[in-house]
């Protein structure tokens, strides 16, 4: 039970009760059985572990000695848990190799183990203000399958040539031995392609590291040029992240997508679609990422009449995506709150499973047929159970999990998914309910982020938070631009209230 009481200096332990509260009332666990923490513990990378040869799975084809290429990572600044390595090579008629490695993490958590069980019941890690509820013991995720700053580690490799056009026109997957040469962070990578920083202390104490990484970035906005030219869906989101002074919360920092962002994104677009046609082209199922057009296009179609543009009647993800792209020129500033409309109004992507020669759905905001998630395998279960099925097709074993075994997978890990969503935002909206005690009354503006019968929400743009309108909601949707009063919060159950101004 939370305690009911709490002073400015206990927002952190409040934040933590709060979301272990919410991961045991959405289903998920917070914590590691003891023996899940006895096998993350015994874990050790030994020397055949290393080479894959102690893998859960079928006996493993050869892997390739790729330890001399320039491999870095991208990810958060404090993030431990490192699922992906990249580096480039240049190829015949400017195309590029792209070879994308992705942590092996099946080859220290055995299916069936008491780690995979917790890993199948979560599905994913949590992130929350206070607390981080990793999908696999830290001893695992941040260090033996981390892909870990000068460590040695084995790993699934996509290897990508992409043409002066942004296709992809070879692609294959192997395993192999990889070291990461650099540990560099989004921001300061972002900052130093934008001429905007300088080089990062980590970037330049490579010989040419700096030229490894623009040659990426270069790559990967061919990738994405090509997805747009498709009718790929291109937003700009904000992410709210609370500022601690001590253990009070004293702002909400926001959280852009940038370059470096952009970069790993779309070559982890391009290693997931890869992967699918691999496994589909070995006679493997494969767990599919998928966005059905969207149920709610009418309202879309209204959303773009209030800027003059004419939607077609029916799901166009090109026509969409023009929409978009014309509001990002016109209107940079507000872009990512339109952005946020259309993706609350596309709503929320699925897994299922999808079988060889099966004609399946595809993802309409990235405008591909085939994708899968495969490159998460330490925060996200549907990504380990995708390597499983890789490592079996390159040892040409039996599909490691029964037909209808992997469609509850599917649906479980949607659902849970969801959950986990669920507790993020819970946790999200108390720590700006935190903040927010001392403002009610204050006018703040906003736009209309969900419109039902469940109810009525708005985020507001500075500080970016959400809230429920309680009063004046009528004749409100989604996208409209709206005023709201703080009129109430709590904390404890997330709940942050307006009154329409």
């Amino acid at each position: 039970m939370i305690n009911a009481s709490h002073e400015a200096h206990d927002h952190r332990e409040l934040l933590r009760q709060i979301a272990r509260q919410a991961m045991v009332d959405y289903g998920l666990w917070p914590d590691f059985s003891r023996e899940a923490v006895g096998e993350a513990e015994r874990a050790r990378p030994a020397d055949g572990a290393a080479l894959g040869d102690n893998a859960a799975g079928p006996s493993p084809s050869p892997a390739r000695d790729l330890r001399g290429l320039l491999w870095c990572s991208i990810d958060n600044d404090d993030s431990m848990d490192l699922d992906q390595l990249s580096v480039s090579e240049p190829e015949a008629n400017e195309a590029v190799r792209i070879l994308i490695a992705i942590a092996d993490v099946d080859a220290l958590v055995r299916s069936g183990s008491a780690v995979d069980a917790h890993a199948r019941q979560n599905t994913t890690s949590v992130y929350t203000p206070a607390e981080i509820f990793p999908m696999l013991p830290e001893r695992l995720s941040t260090d033996l399958t981390s892909l870990a700053f000068g460590e040695e580690r084995h790993a699934v490799v996509a290897d990508l040539v992409i043409d002066s056009q942004g296709s992809t026109t070879e692609a294959t997957v192997y395993r192999a031995l990889v070291v990461n040469r650099a540990k560099l962070a989004y921001n300061s990578v972002a900052a130093w392609l934008d001429e905007q920083g300088p080089m990062p202390q980590a970037l330049a104490a490579v010989p040419g590291m700096a030229e490894q990484v623009r040659a990426q970035d270069e790559v990967a906005q061919r990738l994405r040029r090509s997805r747009l030219e498709r009718g790929a869906l291109d937003f700009q989101t904000i992410e709210a992240r609370p500022v601690f002074e001590g253990n009070a919360i004293r702002d909400l920092s926001e959280e852009r997508d940038n370059r470096a962002r952009n970069l790993i994104e779309d070559f982890m677009i391009a290693a997931n679609s890869a992967t699918v046609k691999f496994l589909e082209a070995k006679g493997y199922p494969s767990i599919r990422r998928v966005v059905r057009s969207p149920e709610r296009w009418d309202r879309l179609e209204a959303l773009a009449a209030q800027y003059g543009v004419r939607l077609p009647t029916e799901p166009d993800s090109r026509a969409l995506a023009g929409f978009l792209a014309a509001r990002r020129a016109a209107d940079p500033v507000r872009f990512p709150d339109l952005s946020l409309a259309v993706i609350k109004l596309l709503g929320a992507g699925e897994y299922v499973v999808d079988r060889p020669h099966q004609d399946g759905e595809g993802h309409f905001g990235l405008a591909v047929k085939d994708y899968t998630h495969s490159t998460a395998p330490n925060r996200r279960f549907p990504d380990l159970v995708t390597q499983r099925l890789l490592k079996a097709a390159l040892a040409g074993s039996p599909v490691p999990y029964p037909a209808d075994e992997l469609d509850r997978i599917a649906a479980h890990c949607t659902e849970m998914e969801d959950e986990a969503h669920k507790v993020e935002r819970l946790t999200k909206k108390a720590a700006a309910a935190l903040m927010l005690e001392s403002q009610i009354g204050t006018v703040f503006d906003g736009i209309v982020t969900g419109a039902s019968p469940k109810g009525t929400w708005v985020r507001v743009f500075r500080p970016p938070f959400e809230g429920k309108v309680e009063r004046g909601f009528e004749g409100m949707d989604v996208g409209d631009h709206v005023r709201v009063r703080l009129i109430h919060t709590d904390a404890r159950r997330g709940f942050i209230d307006f009154a329409r101004a």
